[in-house]
């Protein structure tokens, strides 16, 4: 028996989810008391408890889409797009103590009580509502693909545009299977013109029964439910259940898949070798070794600026517990993304080229290979890896609502009163979710586009943990110039007629045709183009251009050649600006492009937060004092002590200065002690393991 294409055994399962995280919702709003209670937990949670917070609220089953999207479309390089956060973690070891120690609620506290100014506390919760309310899609969109995917319509019953648009789709992959052998003039021009409509995403491979606006409002009021009743101890307690259903969706694909293709012998005789290469080259990757050092530096920048991290480690017991939590977790979705690519590689070969949009392949894959009950268990488990991620961020959210933007203006009201106005905050940034995933449509933009707006603050954050000179004026400064680098111009340039059409703003890269050493798969085999499956020869790697300031540069009519053209996407600001200084992009590769970009979004705040400090007055010496000797000041084991010891640290603001790397400067970093030492140290060790089995997983059988 089913049910618009899914069985009803699987229903019962994605019920029974929906269920228990209702009832621990329920039961956690039982102990919510005070807003401490609803936005940190009372500060009490245990390192069993942290390990799944941090391990849910950082993975998103947006990032397991992503990871084998970009595998999907370009092979195992394409990982990078997620996986270098994996440089970012013994990082993490630092920030988790330095915000626990800052004992704060919010980051919008960090920016009130460092600079002594409301105004960067209530500009930075701006700032990530904002943030909140166009990026929280991207969830609600991975699990309504997934669905999507899973549901699809018997071909009876497309209405006649839809027959037409699976149609085109057909034709446009047999045509573009056929470019490397070359195309007549008229298969030329029609490719073109299909081409042009799958950048427009008017090509469909299939067509679903699912009403994305109908699943997306389901799906915000689910959530919406447990978090609003138990608050960030509900995220604790729904993520433990939800992180067990996380490594279980990660996972299951795998066995069934090999077993379809083969093994890993048969994986790569379906998959060509350089997709199978960790550090692509620019001429078939867009993820060369510079373009990941490049995002690895802008996300270091980025990842302090990240909301939940505030509440994450201010929930723990003490310091080390949050430590232990958080590198725990962040290591543990280290690990699951190694099947994540795993089944990217084998949607490569099991799949190549079947379908129209790359984010449906986690959800094609389930259809294909699973069976009912395991279909139900895999879309529980995508949604509660969502669902793990937007209910930690929503509590955070409404905590910087709260305390940075309402309380200002209405002081000294009842807990009572707070938590109820942001449990309203909850519900509406919820609902504003399904607004943007309705209106961004490809996760890998939305993806690339908010891996640089964090910076706008991170970098302000990373400078004020360790040096005292930065000034509030600097800040502000840097956060309006920033901002308007990354999201204002890109944005307006795209809504504009002039700038979409302006010739100087729609030059494209050269077309590249470039020539790779690669093993045979079966098909060449069959071709008569080698003699066996994994025999060397050579092929043509052809690159089509891509627009140097907008994503995608297209004609206006499909099928005119002729037609003028307009660009699409996302306006590169960063790349626009550098073009002031005579650079010509037009030779640059896309790897190249992207590379540009990140290495600008990264330094960029620093320059000017530098520059500016140096001439502007400093912020007042009292405050800067009780600010930094609380930082310095270890978590005690109870809130007594904990409470007596900043208060002797704030009548004695030089009792650290002996501990400091330079004593009587400006620069407030702390001589490294041996836990620093050994859990700074020992994480690059966990990074290097995991490398190691990354190499195994794509050398493997070949």
């Amino acid at each position: 028996m089913q049910f618009l294409g899914l069985h009803i055994l699987d229903i019962a399962v994605i019920g029974l989810y929906v269920a228990l995280i209702l009832w621990l919702g329920n039961r956690a709003g039982r102990r919510t008391r005070t807003t401490d209670d609803f936005y940190i937990a009372g500060r009490k949670l245990g390192k069993f408890y942290q390990f799944f917070l941090n391990f849910g609220t950082s993975t998103d089953a947006n990032h397991a889409v992503t990871v084998s999207r970009e595998i999907y479309r370009q092979g195992i390089g394409g990982m990078w797009i997620q996986y270098l956060v994996l440089f970012l973690t013994p990082f993490y070891w630092f920030t988790t103590m330095l915000y626990r120690r800052s004992r704060l609620i919010t980051i919008g506290d960090f920016f009130t009580e460092r600079f002594q100014s409301p105004f960067l506390g209530g500009a930075f919760a701006v700032f990530t509502l904002v943030m909140a309310i166009v990026g929280g899609g991207a969830s609600y969109m991975v699990a309504g693909k997934t669905m999507m995917a899973l549901t699809p319509k018997p071909e009876s019953r497309y209405t006649q545009a839809e027959r037409e648009s699976v149609e085109q789709f057909r034709e446009y992959r047999q045509l573009q299977d056929q470019l490397a052998s070359g195309l007549t003039p008229t298969e030329q021009a029609r490719y073109d013109e299909l081409n042009e409509r799958q950048k427009r995403g008017e090509l469909h491979s299939f067509i679903s029964y699912i009403n994305p606006v109908v699943f997306y409002l389901s799906y915000a009021l689910i959530v919406a439910a447990y978090t609003v009743l138990g608050g960030f101890t509900a995220a604790a307690l729904t993520d433990a259940l939800q992180g067990l259903l996380i490594i279980t969706f990660s996972i299951i694909l795998i066995p069934i898949g090999l077993s379809r293709i083969g093994g890993f012998e048969g994986l790569h005789a379906s998959v060509p070798d350089y997709m199978f290469e960790l550090f692509g080259s620019a001429a078939t990757s867009e993820y060369a070794w510079y373009t990941i050092i490049a995002i690895v530096v802008a996300n270091l920048v980025s990842i302090v600026a990240v909301a939940p991290m505030m509440a994450t480690a201010g929930s723990a017991k003490n310091e080390m517990t949050a430590r232990i939590g958080m590198i725990g977790g962040m290591f543990g979705k280290r690990v699951i993304m190694l099947f994540w690519a795993l089944a990217g590689l084998l949607a490569i070969g099991l799949y190549a080229g079947e379908l129209h949009d790359p984010d449906l392949i986690w959800g094609y894959m389930t259809k294909q290979l699973l069976f009912p009950g395991a279909i139900g268990l895999m879309l529980a488990g995508v949604l509660a890896a969502s669902m793990s991620t937007l209910d930690a961020q929503s509590v955070t959210n409404s905590a910087l609502f709260i305390r940075n933007l309402y309380q200002p203006l209405r002081p000294g009201l009842s807990d009572r009163h707070y938590i109820l106005i942001g449990r309203l905050v909850i519900v509406f940034i919820l609902a504003t979710g399904v607004i943007s995933a309705l209106w961004v449509d490809n996760l890998l933009e939305l993806f690339k586009y908010f891996i640089s707006l964090p910076a706008v603050f991170g970098a302000a954050i990373w400078m004020a943990f360790v040096w005292r000179r930065l000034t509030k004026w600097a800040v502000i400064t840097q956060v309006v110039l920033c901002f308007t680098v990354y999201a204002i111009i890109p944005n307006a340039f795209q809504g504009f007629d002039f700038t979409r059409t302006s010739e100087a703003l729609l030059v494209e890269t050269a077309p590249r045709k470039v020539w790779i050493n690669t093993g045979a798969l079966a098909e060449d085999v069959e071709a008569g183009k080698a003699d066996e499956v994994g025999q060397t020869i050579r092929k043509e790697h052809y690159t089509e251009p891509v627009g140097v300031y907008f994503d995608r540069v297209v004609r206006s009519d499909p099928a005119d050649p002729e037609s003028p053209k307009v660009g699409q996407g996302r306006f590169c600001a960063e790349i626009w600006i550098l073009s002031w200084f005579g650079i010509d992009f037009t030779s640059f590769s896309k790897a190249q492009l992207v590379a540009t970009r990140f290495f600008f979004d990264a330094l960029f705040p620093f320059v000017l937060l530098i520059g500016i400090s140096l001439f502007t007055r400093r912020n007042d010496q009292d405050c800067l004092d009780r600010f930094y000797s609380r930082l310095h000041t270890p978590v005690q084991p109870t809130p007594e002590a904990d409470a007596r010891a900043v208060e002797e640290a704030a009548r004695n603001p030089s009792m650290y200065e002996h501990l400091k790397l330079l004593p009587g400067s400006n620069w407030e970093i702390l001589k490294p002690g041996w836990i620093d030492v050994w859990g700074f140290g020992g994480s690059w060790v966990l990074v290097g393991m995991i490398l190691l089995l990354l190499w195994l997983l794509a050398t493997i059988g070949s």
